[in-house]
Order: structure tokens, then C-alpha cells, then sequence
């Protein structure tokens, strides 16, 4: 399979270019700093450029099969920047299959029906900023007609997967409060090549 690692240098998507490179995928990257990844294969490209820029993005979405992308709001507005580039980049190019790591609040509320987890009264959030970014980058996702899926942990503590946690679309596991960064990985990883849960964001949680 041929994929395209947006975030490849980020605790998560460093995982799921080791663990693509392991099962012999051909991966390209799309990396502002390429000296940032440690990988070497030669089954990955590392390209230089910023996924939002539209030439940049256009060019990495080119011949691949399916898109992973672990890219956060990195205190900013790349998810709503990138993800309108990317969606139609994936329409020029033909390709359908998305998966994006998300939040787990932008997971529907069990105690507050209508509501998402961080506008529920009882949300411990400080701020919104990054779920709302979230927030804008699923809902794109959700009108684009690609087959989408939004990987959504809890609290994300650095750690080795243990290879069992709890899994829900649209919902955290009920009394889930984290989930390491190995687990988050190998899951999303695995959903990209089984293309399991497309057209929803799916809870996860021990």
C-alpha cells in the first residue's frame, strides 16, 4: 500500500512510519524539517513542505492509497488551514481513504445528548481553541464524500502499546481517561489499512 504521513515527526506519527516501514509499505512524508525523521528506507520519501500549502500538498497526495494525518493545531489554525487543501487535493488525485487523529472532544456527550464532550457544562477544558479547530476539520471531513475516519483518544501519555483498550464510534468509552501515545498509533495504523470505521470518529480509551 502506498501512503501518505502527514505529522510523521510527532509522537504519533513517528509510530506509524516505523510500524508502515516494518510491514513494507511505501510511505511518503510530508515533513517541514526531514532531518527531523530517523527513519531510513527505501521505501519512504521525505518530501520538504508544509501541508498547507496547496502546491506542497497536491504534490504529496499524487499515487498514494490511503492518507494519515497526525497533525494537531500546533497552537494555530493548521487543521482548518490544511484540511480544506487536502480534500481537494485527494479529489483531483482520486484518492478516497483519509484517517486523521483527532480529540476526544469532539466526541458526542453521553450526560448532554446534542452536545460534543468539550461544550458540556461539566468539560474541564480551559479553553476551546484547539477542540473548536477539531471541531471544523471533522465536520470538512464529514461534507467531502471521501471515506473518513477521526481517530479520537483521551489524555495521550507517552507509552508502549498494550494492546488492549476500549474502542466506540462517536463516543469515549464510557469512564476512559487515557490512552498511550503506542496504542493511539497502532490503532489508527491499523484502521488506515483494514479501512474500518469510515464516515466516523471513533472513541478510544483503556
Amino acid at each position: 500500500m502506498r501512503i501518505l504521513l502527514l505529522g510523521a515527526t510527532g509522537r504519533v506519527g513517528q509510530r506509524i512510519l516505523q510500524q508502515a516501514l516494518e510491514d513494507n509499505h511505501a510511505v511518503t512524508a510530508l515533513v517541514r524539517s526531514p532531518d527531523k525523521v530517523t527513519a531510513v528506507s527505501e521505501q519512504l520519501t521525505l518530501l520538504r513542505g508544509d501541508a498547507c500549502c496547496a502546491a506542497d500538498i497536491d504534490a504529496a497526495v499524487g499515487g498514494v492509497d490511503v492518507v494519515i494525518s497526525c497533525l494537531g493545531t500546533d497552537g494555530s489554525t493548521v487543521l482548518t488551514a490544511y484540511t480544506p487543501l487536502l480534500i481537494g487535493a485527494m479529489q483531483t488525485h482520486g484518492v478516497s481513504r483519509v484517517v486523521t487523529v483527532g480529540t476526544a472532544g469532539i466526541l458526542q456527550s453521553r450526560e448532554h445528548p446534542g452536545l460534543l464532550r468539550y461544550e458540556a457544562p461539566d468539560t474541564r477544558r480551559s479553553s476551546t481553541r484547539a477542540a473548536e479547530e477539531h471541531r471544523r476539520a471533522w465536520e470538512l471531513l464529514a461534507e467531502s464524500g471521501l471515506r473518513w475516519t477521526v481517530v479520537c483518544p483521551t489524555y495521550l501519555p507517552d507509552g508502549e502499546p498494550q494492546g488492549q483498550y476500549r474502542v466506540e464510534r462517536d463516543f469515549l468509552p464510557d469512564g476512559g481517561t487515557s490512552i498511550t501515545v503506542g496504542d493511539t498509533a497502532a490503532f489508527t495504523y491499523r484502521v488506515a489499512c483494514d479501512d474500518e470505521y469510515a464516515g466516523c470518529r471513533v472513541g478510544l480509551a483503556y
